[in-house]
């Protein structure tokens, strides 16, 4: 009897969330369908539907696709002083550094600027082996959605990112990852450098670009051809071309250089690989 009118609970639940909301989605494109439909229909709005697709879209992405590679990272040494670390820090605007000993491979601990608070005054009995911490670690192809769990169940905000032979290749914060899912984080440092995060050099001939660049710096960077006569951003110029709003794993090349669609949500462009080769120039296609 129980167990009855427990069953006609759960049915008459389930009849009316399907009426409010599809939840029996087969699969991602069909749930990301019912939340774009939610929308229309006002039951959420713009910014919860932008940041759930990017919740569904973290899944696809790995740590090397957003890692801030170690070409511009910023280090300290374990022999520096406790007045050359308020030096960097105040030059680079950071929280926290990796410590490195004898190569940028052999990483000793994340160095927390605010530790630095007890030495005020008594300057003297600093020793940066007292207040560095163990770092976390990750390979570059952890997913996104994997680290983020890490960052919370360790209570860590920095990993540094492992290639293949254990050397490193870049560092990753819990920032890098929440951008991914509510957009840019900017803070008052990022406002020194408008351009400064537009582009990143991973090496190899291999770029993150974001889709929002202005063509004109672009074109400057790359010593490319885009139109700027037309367009303001890459976004706009990359739509253009193709003639609809590309899907996340479309490519295209335009002279010598290759664009990797790597996160789009059917509306925008979110994410862009660049690639530069050196094949003659080919139209955007």
């Amino acid at each position: 009897m129980i167990k009855n009118i427990g069953i006609q609970l759960h049915n008459k639940w389930t009849k009316w969330l399907r009426k409010k909301i599809d939840i029996s989605p087969l699969n991602q494109k069909e749930l990301l369908e019912g939340l774009r439909q939610s929308y229309k229909r006002n039951i959420i709005d713009a910014g919860v539907l932008s940041m759930l697709e990017g919740v569904m879209r973290v899944d696809d992405l790995q740590v090397r696709d957003v890692m801030i590679p170690r070409s511009h990272m910023n280090f300290l040494h374990i022999t520096d002083s406790y007045h050359e670390i308020l030096k960097t820090a105040r030059e680079t605007g950071h929280s926290r550094y990796p410590v490195f000993d004898d190569d940028r491979d052999d990483i000793e601990g994340i160095l927390l600027v605010k530790d630095l608070l007890k030495y005020v005054g008594k300057e003297e009995d600093f020793n940066i082996k007292d207040i560095i911490r163990r770092p976390l670690t990750v390979p570059e192809s952890t997913k996104l959605d994997n680290l983020l769990t890490s960052f919370r169940n360790k209570r860590n905000h920095m990993a540094m990112v492992i290639n293949e032979y254990g050397g490193t290749s870049g560092l990753i914060t819990i920032e890098d990852v929440l951008e991914q899912i509510v957009g840019d984080i900017d803070d008052e440092h990022d406002a020194i450098d408008d351009h400064k995060k537009d582009i990143v050099d991973y090496g190899k001939n291999q770029f993150m670009v974001k889709p929002n660049t202005e063509v004109n710096f672009f074109n400057n960077f790359f010593g490319s051809k885009l139109p700027e006569d037309k367009f303001d951003t890459v976004a706009g110029v990359i739509t253009h071309e193709l003639g609809h709003i590309p899907k996340t794993g479309e490519q295209l090349n335009f002279g010598n250089l290759l664009f990797n669609i790597k996160n789009s949500d059917g509306r925008r462009i979110k994410l862009l690989q660049v690639i530069k080769n050196k094949s003659p120039d080919k139209k955007m296609r």
